[in-house]
């Protein structure tokens, strides 16, 4: 007997059906379909051209799916897309979106264990380290005292040696460098810091768009952008020995770099301007300073000339009894 299909044909491939479709000598409905029917209790089945048959894949196979694919994305996928958002509002001039944006990037990394610290948690680090570094040089500054006064009262010195060997351990000691744990994206959290600082900047807070630059160059000690930056803010606050250095890591990172070297000649000029002033002030007070103890001898400092050498730099010093005065 011919089966007759009143509906219109079905797919060339295959046909769905349910445990509830139901068959008759002219056919059956193709218009039922595995989600109406599942939806009603039915338990999906799809009957395949030339006799095969397979089950459709039920909500809980397609939940898991969905939850391995989720597994698939990287840790780090939300906050790259928060930080492309404050990328698009950043070039819009909507400088306080960009920087939320960029402090939710920043807020939805994975941080712990098996990922690295916080931004918070390296300032505080090295904010730790720097003072336990200070309280080091001290005790070793007081030590070498201690070595020179106890050499100068020794009547005899048979274990002149020792000290000294002692000494040369604490001269080598030198500053030592914050070394920062990494982080597993650290470059990416690198550019995140280093973006709202750039924020920060347009927003005139200088000191946070520091502490920032700060941040990202310990994820990113080579990060140039990071550096330029936080060169900026430096200047901003009139610290040019500073900003100075920064511009000088920058070219030495990127030699190619115009930016940064426009930035080294220009801060070049005024902190050689700043060490001039400085030396003027300071020369000013060590004039009044002199003259306030010469007073007493009845000299002042007219009485001495000071020629500066123009090869070496230093200055020779002549006495004059009877100055002319000025």
């Amino acid at each position: 007997k011919k089966t007759v299909f009143l509906s219109p044909p079905p797919p060339p491939s295959q046909v769905i059906m349910t445990s509830k479709t139901k068959f008759d000598s002219e056919g059956f409905d193709l218009d039922a379909t595995a989600t109406s029917e599942t939806s009603n209790g039915g338990v999906g089945v799809i009957y395949e051209i030339g006799g095969g048959v397979s089950k459709e894949p039920s909500a809980e196979s397609r939940s898991f799916e969905a939850s391995e694919e989720k597994k698939d994305e990287s840790p780090i996928s939300e906050a790259e897309r928060l930080k492309e958002l404050g990328n698009n509002e950043f070039r819009s001039g909507n400088h306080l979106d960009a920087y939320d944006h960029y402090t939710e990037a920043i807020n939805v990394c994975p941080y712990g264990e098996g990922f690295g610290p916080t931004g918070m948690e390296l300032l505080k680090m090295r904010e730790e380290f720097d003072e336990q570094e200070r309280e080091r040089l001290i005790e070793v500054n007081r030590k070498q005292a201690e070595l020179r006064r106890t050499r100068q009262s020794a009547a005899s010195r048979p274990k002149r040696d020792e000290f000294e060997a002692e000494d040369d351990d604490d001269k080598n000691a030198g500053p030592a460098t914050f070394s920062p744990p990494r982080h597993l994206y650290g470059p990416k959290l690198a550019v995140y810091y280093a973006n709202r600082a750039a924020t920060l900047l347009h927003l005139g807070r200088y000191g946070e768009a520091i502490d920032d630059c700060d941040v990202s160059l310990m994820l990113n000690p080579t990060y140039v952008k990071a550096l330029l930056r936080r060169c900026t803010a430096y200047e901003r606050t009139e610290n040019t020995e500073d900003a100075l250095k920064d511009a000088k890591k920058a070219v030495e990172l990127e030699p190619g770099n115009s930016v940064a070297r426009k930035n080294v000649t220009r801060l070049q000029k005024l902190e050689d301007e700043r060490l001039e002033k400085l030396k003027e002030e300071t020369m000013g007070k060590l004039k009044d300073l002199g003259n306030s103890i010469l007073g007493n001898f009845g000299l002042s400092l007219d009485n001495f000339n000071a020629v500066q050498d123009p090869n070496t730099g230093g200055y020779s010093i002549s006495f004059n009894q009877n100055p002319q005065k000025k």
